[in-house]
């Protein structure tokens, strides 16, 4: 599934559901017009991606304001859930938790999606990229993953963190990701590494890329990011959101702790390719 945002025809859906960037991408929408695209955008570890087709004018969602929503509020999942027989499914529930943090193996390998909503809204297969919705139609979430060890538990990525991307997108009609190249973790994961470690907040950092402009700087795995310029940082989509927001060659601070000492270094912004 995915879901037109804006009217001159960005969609967004999971990156398990379109592929990496530059993939190709078949998207039929609810009128029965078919088109060829590609994926211009995405984020394995958001599990997102923004497809363009071409075209003005198309009917979209508003966007609504994921940093405001409550427990036990009404939302909304559409979808095609199973298969297409059963195409543009809406169940309904509510929000059961905020700023979830799952953990995921696939591959042999750990991971972890943080920042998650709960929802107990109906999800299955085929769900997986369409919107949750709350009372005003707005979109607040992108449906990911179920829990299929239990009924009822599922999870949608908060919308805010692209609106930075949509943005650049609709304005200038292309988006040169600035990169940090570090991968780190929210306070609520570090329990599950370390249960010796606590952190009172920032972001853990716990890989540094090669190719990235951090590498073989002062900063070390194990270290804390508490700030980015003036911007306090306790989530990994904090960090996330805000580098959205810059250019490849900008500049940017860090306050970054380590032990009971703390320090500041000053960084230029890669370009993100893939």
């Amino acid at each position: 599934s995915g879901v037109l945002i804006s009217e001159n025809g960005y969609i967004l859906t999971n990156e398990h559901v379109a592929g990496s960037k530059y993939s190709n991408v078949y998207v039929t929408l609810e009128n029965g017009a078919k088109y060829n695209s590609n994926v211009i955008w995405s984020d394995s570890s958001l599990d997102l991606a923004i497809i363009k087709i071409p075209g003005e004018n198309f009917n979209y969602l508003n966007l609504g304001d994921s940093d405001r929503i409550f427990l036990g509020e009404n939302v909304y999942a559409i979808g095609n859930p199973i298969g297409i027989e059963f195409q543009r499914t809406v169940t309904k529930g509510i929000i059961s938790g905020i700023n979830r943090t799952i953990k995921l193996n696939e591959n042999e390998t750990e991971s972890y999606m943080e920042d998650l909503i709960q929802t107990d809204a109906t999800i299955n297969k085929g769900n997986s990229g369409g919107p949750l919705v709350n009372k005003d139609g707005e979109l607040i979430g992108i449906n990911t993953v179920k829990i299929t060890e239990a009924e009822g538990i599922g999870f949608a990525v908060p919308v805010n963190i692209i609106k930075p991307i949509l943005e650049r997108l609709v304005k200038d009609g292309k988006f040169e990701e600035a990169y940090l190249g570090i991968y780190g973790y929210d306070k609520e994961v570090i329990p599950y590494l370390d249960s010796n470690l606590e952190i009172e907040s920032g972001v853990y950092v716990a890989n540094i890329q090669v190719d990235g402009p951090l590498f073989n700087k002062e900063i070390i795995i194990g270290d804390i990011i508490t700030k980015i310029d003036d911007v306090k940082i306790n989530k990994m989509n904090d960090l996330k959101k805000y580098i959205y927001t810059k250019s490849p060659g900008d500049a940017v601070t860090l306050k970054v702790k380590r032990g009971d000492s703390e320090f500041e270094m000053k960084i230029t912004l890669g370009q993100k390719i893939a």
